[in-house]
């Protein structure tokens, strides 16, 4: 496949810093980007006081990469925060018992937040469901209910897990 890989002998960058080949990569199409990965040969890269050893490096721009996937749409997080569980407050009375469930799933490292006020059921599940948090924990019962499927279970927080695709958010393709 042409143009897969280009010789361009005008590159010269680092040359106080590079001995040798340079190595910089573009995205095909998306070239006003400039170099996403970039690296080359350094002769003297380490040094044990008696002797040089040779290295080739390379970086990637992960941040420049994902800047252009992100902000032309190309891909997108499949939920805008990365709280996976709402613990819903009873009353505010009942804070405690709700901070405490968080506290056992925080612990384990289950993304958690606490209803911010004691609200109606229905109006906690609309603010998770607003936010595309996937899970709401009732302290009073020790349920949890997956507000996707409508699936309600019996939970201890000491050893509940959401399935492993909803522990944190993750990209997907945009639709087109």
């Amino acid at each position: 496949m042409p143009g897969v890989l280009v010789a361009d002998l005008s590159i010269a960058r680092g040359l106080d810093y590079y001995t040798g080949t340079v190595y910089e990569t573009t995205f095909v199409g998306h070239e006003g980007l400039g170099s996403i990965a970039s690296g080359g040969r350094y002769d003297s890269l380490v040094s044990d006081g008696k002797r040089s050893y040779p290295g080739v490096g390379m970086s990637i721009g992960i941040s420049r990469i994902m800047s252009r996937l992100l902000g032309e749409d190309l891909v997108r997080a499949s939920r805008p925060v990365p709280t996976a569980v709402l613990v819903a407050v009873v009353q505010e009375e009942s804070r405690a018992a709700s901070e405490a469930v968080a506290r056992a799933l925080r612990a384990r490292g289950v993304p958690t937040e606490v209803a911010p006020t004691a609200e109606k059921f229905g109006k906690q599940i609309r603010y998770a469901d607003r936010r595309s948090i996937p899970f709401v924990w009732f302290p009073q019962s020790g349920e949890v209910k997956d507000i996707r499927s409508g699936a309600q279970v019996a939970a201890d927080p000491e050893v509940w897990e959401p399935p492993q695709s909803d522990w944190w958010p993750h990209l997907v393709a945009a639709e087109n």
